[in-house]
């Protein structure tokens, strides 16, 4: 059971029932971020920025956004990730490995290798340059950049998610989809 009620859509401005009118109203981690209104669509957007429109193959953002979810323990990004992963090229296989982390056979050395940096930004804040020489010369900069940003970001998240004990909604077919303007 979530530790503070889920947002009551009922108490929004006009304003604000305007931007919720975009969200499933169904899918409880946008029930439970509905609280914050002021960071709600600021928030949206940097998460759609991270997700659609990051220069990095999306492959590999799932990849490290996934072992973010597994290091949290967080289930309901877990649960939400695995759907997209699925959806960029991640086999059933490869998934299903991420929660044992780089050390795992099926993955392919960069794939290792963003799992060993993601492990570090998540552990020790600060990836090393063993972690981040060999990725870094992989990827551009601005891939880099996104691929950090995502791991911070979905850290949050995950707190988020763990913190207010937000529940994978009954059946566990819900998935986060958001209309567009």
């Amino acid at each position: 059971m979530a530790r503070i009620p889920y947002y009551d859509r009922a108490n929004a401005s006009e304003e604000y029932a305007k931007l919720l009118a975009k969200l499933p109203d169904d899918i409880n981690v946008m029930r439970m971020l509905s609280h914050a209104e002021p960071e709600l669509k600021p928030f949206l957007k940097f998460t759609d920025a991270i997700l659609r429109k990051s220069a990095i193959k999306k492959w590999y953002l799932e990849l490290a956004l996934l072992r973010v979810g597994h290091l949290s323990k967080a289930a309901y990004e877990i649960h939400q990730h695995e759907h997209i992963a699925r959806g960029v090229g991640g086999t059933p296989e490869k998934i299903a490995a991420i929660a044992e982390g780089w050390t795992s056979p099926v993955f392919n050395e960069h794939e290792k290798e963003i799992l060993r940096y993601t492990d570090d930004v998540v552990q020790n804040v600060r990836a090393s340059d063993y972690t981040f020489v060999p990725l870094s010369k992989r990827h551009t900069h601005q891939e880099m950049i996104e691929l950090t940003m995502g791991i911070g970001c979905y850290m949050m998240v995950s707190r988020l998610l763990n913190t207010f004990d937000v529940e994978i909604e009954e059946g566990g077919d819900k998935l986060v989809e958001i209309k567009r303007d």
